[in-house]
């Protein structure tokens, strides 16, 4: 990757940015509404930033789930959850749909997938981590196509 400087998106057309994040703050009142723990919220942030490739949505949400007091250990085996203990069947279900949602390309939401999500989750909340999903997808989208610069 270059570091060769990219017209930030957000900021040559702020309405439509301005847009996104009025979305993101109505699935935050959704996600909280469908009863999903604030942990889990933000896990999910960071897996689909890692799926994305997004440092920056990296940074920021792994800042904020450590500020939440979110356990240091679930964010180190997040990208291995499948493998751990760290994870409820609640956190399980929507990891894996939120996987399946931000891997679209690869073969969009499969029946296995939602019905394992639908298994363990209620409407509201498969409802909930889809837009949340959905929401984090736009944001890393927005953040890499600009290049939002992530300093040490």
């Amino acid at each position: 990757m270059t570091n060769s400087p990219r017209v930030n998106i957000g900021k040559q057309h702020s309405a439509p940015y301005k847009a996104l994040i009025a979305l993101s703050s109505e699935v935050d009142e959704t996600t909280s509404a469908a009863g999903l723990d604030p942990f889990l919220v933000e896990l999910v942030k960071i897996r689909t930033s890692q799926i994305n490739g997004c440092s920056f949505c990296l940074r920021m949400h792994t800042r904020d789930a450590l500020k939440k007091g979110e356990n240091p250990d679930r964010i180190a085996v997040l990208p291995a959850w499948e493998e751990t203990g760290y994870f409820s069947e609640t956190d399980r279900a929507a990891l894996r749909l939120t996987e399946a949602i931000t891997c679209v390309p690869d073969g969009h939401v499969s029946d296995e997938d939602y019905d394992a999500a639908a298994a363990v989750l209620t409407a509201d909340q498969i409802s909930a981590i889809a837009w949340l999903a959905t929401v984090m997808n736009a944001f890393n989208r927005v953040a890499i196509t600009s290049r939002y610069p992530v300093e040490a």
